[in-house]
């Protein structure tokens, strides 16, 4: 082959047209006979980055080192282009067309898509949702996504053949995650690094409980499993698109809030355009509709979360109400002078000041469970807390300010021993791993709808439905009552006794539909990627001289608080504004856990599914420059 650009360039094989591939008739219109072209060839004319461009390469490289051409592998990769389509300027690309965003809600996509897909959209390429592209995927069929490290911009600096020394990489610095670091390059050059860390990281936290062990990409074929492509899902969030100070946006404040996939935005339009009405007190169809969409959300909620049933499911305006709920009705009602809460030190305030809150208007004591200096909970100490005067544990999943996943089956198994009630924080977690309620046996669960890819003012408090009907009345008012006199008032039982007045109904539907976009994708695929774009990133940004990571647990989520010597943190995220790179840097809500390292800030990247390893490469090139001008004018 004698293309210049090939990815085959200098290997004497014989010219393979698609013909000699074996390869099926596609069927595709106006490409005529497509023998005559060769796979490289077809490679070589698409602009940007195709999909499998990954997997073809890594083709080449390995022809380029044996002289054998895997011809079936080469074939297969052809034909997943040809399935998945061609990025727009392609000669091949189809002209088919394909819905703007293609919503994941099956609501949304019948009734709403339809119209808005007559409106042309410029930025969209001919390339469908990743959902439709991958019926495994839509199935709901487990996908093992492992982190291809050759599809990202620092491999594109490295050797081609050959291992690569990781230790080079890191520059001697401590990396928490050289094990799955390792495993996800595929190097075998860590033992002779200068990593200081131990070698035998613990698995995935999301795995613990499974045999299933990841292999290094040395031992799996690239494509040995159905992809998660970051980027096809990210056509599904329109302000992706988004140019911040003329650059495209980056959005790493997954952890504040995250973005919204057009299935969400799409099913929220359509309740106020077809379906809009108060709920359950009346007989027209508009109120039949609104209820109908309402309390399919709370089972959409319940099924997410494998609660046992509709009624253990209460909709809130998110996290800090939950918790306030429950300190306000079922705290008031059980805690007394001389009883005692144990939360972490890694609370945010909302699971902190109600509590404070109740302690000071019932005489009962709040007590702290420390951590270690990596950030994760110290199980001896906290369970010497666990005394017969504590009515009530709360802690969070994971940490908003350091990402740390607690071992929180654990520490709610030892809370009921010592016959405490438990409220889990699911702020932080919903977004990056399972949630099974009734698995993690708490009495309570909480979390909020703007982190997981739904609208804001929306959320969900579980309870076990005896402490739901023990609870009091908080708020009251229509909707959570049966029957009224001027003598007494009988209520509903839970959840309606929890939800005064005229709810959030629409936020409550458009919760439903990103719950649902969630479950299409799957979450153990989402926490899977997440966490090697974890340990990729964690990589990456130790090359930064005088940048410090705040929280280096061992179990953690997409969370990257880092401090940079020199600089204070917001000004080190006003200079990845500039390059437009969204990121939070302060406090976090969390002083109490910052405190306990010595800072009062830290620059916060935290990540989502629709981020990349390409853009991690974006902002830690914008801290290299940073740093090498050592002022924070100079980026």
């Amino acid at each position: 082959m004698t293309t210049s650009n090939s990815f085959l360039t200098g290997t004497n094989l014989p010219n393979l047209g698609l013909s000699n591939l074996g390869l099926p008739n596609l069927g595709l219109p106006n490409l005529g006979d497509l023998s005559s072209f060769e796979p490289e060839a077809i490679l070589a004319a698409m602009p940007g980055e195709h999909p499998r461009a990954a997997a073809a390469l890594a083709v080449g490289r390995q022809t380029s080192q044996t002289g054998t051409l895997d011809v079936a592998e080469l074939s297969r990769i052809v034909n997943e282009i040809y399935a998945e389509g061609f990025p727009a300027g392609s000669p091949f690309t189809q002209k088919n067309e394909f819905p703007t965003n293609a919503s994941l809600s099956h609501i949304a996509t019948a009734a709403v898509l339809p119209s808005a897909n007559t409106v042309d959209d410029p930025v969209q390429t001919s390339t469908p949702s990743m959902i439709s592209a991958l019926p495994s995927v839509a199935s709901g069929a487990t996908n093992l996504a492992f982190a291809d490290p050759i599809n990202t911009g620092y491999a594109n600096q490295w050797p081609t053949s050959g291992n690569l020394d990781i230790g080079q990489l890191l520059a001697g610095s401590d990396d928490p995650y050289q094990a799955e670091l390792k495993s996800l390059l595929g190097s075998d050059s860590l033992a002779n690094s200068s990593i200081t860390a131990a070698s035998n990281a613990a698995p995935y936290y999301f795995l613990q409980d499974s045999s299933l062990k990841q292999p290094s990409v040395s031992q799996v074929s690239v494509t040995a499993h159905p992809p998660f492509d970051a980027n096809l899902l990210r056509k599904d969030f329109p302000i992706l698109r988004e140019l911040v100070n003329g650059r495209p946006l980056i959005w790493f404040d997954n952890a504040a809030t995250t973005q919204k996939p057009q299935a969400v935005i799409d099913r929220i339009s359509y309740f106020y355009e077809n379906e809009n009405s108060n709920i359950h007190r009346a007989a027209h169809e508009l109120a039949a509709r609104a209820t109908d969409a309402y309390e399919g959300a709370r089972e959409t909620v319940r099924r997410f979360i494998n609660a046992p049933a509709v009624d253990n499911i209460v909709f809130v305006r998110g996290t800090t109400e939950a918790i306030n709920l429950v300190a306000k009705t079922w705290g008031k009602k059980h805690l007394r002078e001389g009883d005692e809460i144990v939360i972490s030190h890694l609370e945010h305030h909302a699971n902190i000041v109600p509590w404070q809150q109740l302690c000071q208007e019932t005489g009962a004591k709040l007590k702290v469970a420390p951590v270690d200096d990596s950030g994760q909970v110290l199980l001896a100490e906290y369970q010497q807390l666990l005394t017969s005067r504590v009515k009530l544990v709360s802690f969070t999943q994971v940490s908003n300010a350091l990402g740390t996943v607690t071992p929180a089956a654990e520490m709610i198994q030892m809370a009921h021993r010592a016959g405490a009630k438990v409220l889990l924080d699911g702020a932080q977690s919903v977004s990056h791993m399972r949630t099974d309620v009734q698995a993690l046996d708490a009495d309570f669960f909480v979390f909020s709808g703007h982190k997981v890819f739904g609208p804001t003012g929306i959320g969900a408090l579980y309870g076990k439905p005896e402490v739901l009907n023990d609870m009091p009345a908080w708020q009251g008012g229509g909707n959570m009552i049966q029957d009224v006199t001027f003598d007494t008032t009988v209520y509903h039982d839970a959840p309606a006794k929890f939800e005064a007045g005229t709810g959030n109904i629409a936020d409550a539907v458009g919760l439903g539909a990103a719950l649902e976009y969630v479950e299409c994708i799957g979450i153990d695929n989402i926490a899977r990627y997440e966490h090697d774009l974890l340990v990729y990133a964690t990589a990456a940004m130790l090359k930064v001289s005088g940048l410090h990571f705040v929280g280096t647990a061992r179990e953690k989520a997409s969370v990257l608080s880092f401090r940079l010597d020199g600089f204070k943190s917001e000004e080190v995220g006003a200079a990845l504004n500039r390059e437009g790179i969204a990121v939070r840097s302060g406090h976090h809500c969390a002083q109490p856990i910052l405190r306990r390292f010595g800072v009062e800030t830290t620059v916060r990247p935290s990540l989502a599914f629709y981020n990349t390893q390409a853009e991690v490469d974006v902002m830690v090139n914008a801290l290299l420059r940073l740093t090498s001008n050592k002022a924070p004018g100079g980026l």
